[in-house]
């Protein structure tokens, strides 16, 4: 008998709990949704901007990694004075493995032109049974590393997937730390 009651005790309990907690939870997703909407009303996604330069990268890494590389030299902008990055390479224990001056911008791995199916989340209010995975702009399917791309300025392309510093002011990394151990 002590079991049950103490058993039914602890069931109801638990229930008042998680239904405070779901209560608190809910509020909270409501509050944070708000504080977004509004900031999104104040500070409004630009639409004034007519050229990408993340756009252009990736343009311009799918030329080169396919074999098209004059075509990728050659591949024209409206930007007169290309922003110039500078990048340092690390490795996990700090030594440099390169330092670049970047032309334009270091661009992400997993940033694609085109999505990778035609649905995300939901189509018309309600899931997909069915979900058709598009194959990238050179016709495969997948995932990238995780990493950075970039092009220097003599016009070399890189790929890294490691630690870096990147900074659009010209800095040194003179004396790096190199961690022994953990």
């Amino acid at each position: 008998m002590k079991k049950g009651i103490i058993l039914g005790i602890g069931v109801l309990l638990l229930a008042t709990g998680c239904d405070y907690e779901e209560g608190n939870t809910k509020k909270d997703i409501e509050n944070t949704l708000n504080v977004g909407n509004k900031l999104v009303e104040n500070q409004p996604t630009p639409t004034d901007i007519d050229y990408s330069l993340e756009r252009y990268n990736l343009i311009k890494r799918t030329y080169w990694v396919n074999g098209m590389r004059d075509k990728a030299r050659a591949l024209p902008t409206p930007i007169a004075d290309m922003p110039l990055g500078y990048i340092v390479l690390l490795t996990e224990s700090g030594s440099v493995v390169g330092r670049f001056v970047v032309d334009g911008k270091v661009s992400s791995l997993n940033s694609f032109l085109t999505p990778d199916s035609e649905y995300y989340e939901k189509s018309g209010g309600e899931y997909s049974s069915r979900n058709n995975w598009l194959p990238d702009v050179d016709g495969s399917y997948g995932s990238n590393d995780t990493g950075i791309f970039f092009f220097t300025t003599d016009g070399k392309y890189i790929e890294w997937t490691g630690t870096y510093l990147y900074s659009d002011i010209p800095f040194v990394v003179d004396n790096p730390i190199v961690k022994v151990g953990n």
